[in-house]
């Protein structure tokens, strides 16, 4: 019975050797900071693909991206990135993403946003100027990158 016990306990330990490495404070910052970058990138009026691209390199292989105002969720990487480039069609004037605050706990940062931007999309026929903060959720996991993202749409 010692024998199962001490085995079992082995098994547990160093199965938890293999689970996500807890990131530092600095570095969930450097990543979210480095996020919120890619996110702007890839709405401005001289974005690329490449742009697009890097964005999603910050994604984990399977990631979950909620829009929960909007009761969207993606988890194809190839998806997100045709629908982004597909928003390349937009017009846009100005985009602009500010930082205001953020907190952290293990392996996730919430990151309080204010976007500002001077749109007009495809699909309209007038310019859309719009300010709105938002709080987004990016939880990290292997490798330091983002698992699961939650969006909270002001």
């Amino acid at each position: 019975m010692k024998f199962v016990i001490t085995l079992i306990s082995l098994i547990f330990f160093s199965l938890s050797a293999f689970a996500d490495e807890t990131l530092s404070e600095r570095e969930l910052k450097q990543k979210a900071e480095a996020f919120i970058q890619a996110k702007n990138a890839r709405q401005q009026p001289n974005t690329t693909v490449e742009d697009i691209d890097y964005f999603i390199s910050f994604l984990a292989d399977e990631f979950i991206d909620e829009h929960l105002k909007f009761n969207v969720t993606m988890t194809s990487k190839e998806e997100l990135r045709q629908g982004m480039i597909a928003k390349m069609k937009d017009k846009v004037i100005f985009s602009e993403i500010k930082i205001d605050q953020m907190m952290f706990g293990r392996n996730v940062v919430f990151v309080k946003y204010t976007e500002h931007a001077k749109v007009k999309p495809s699909h309209m026929d007038k310019v859309i100027e719009y300010t709105s903060t938002n709080i987004m959720s990016l939880e990290f996991g292997d490798n330091g990158l983002i698992k699961h993202i939650r969006r909270h749409h002001a």
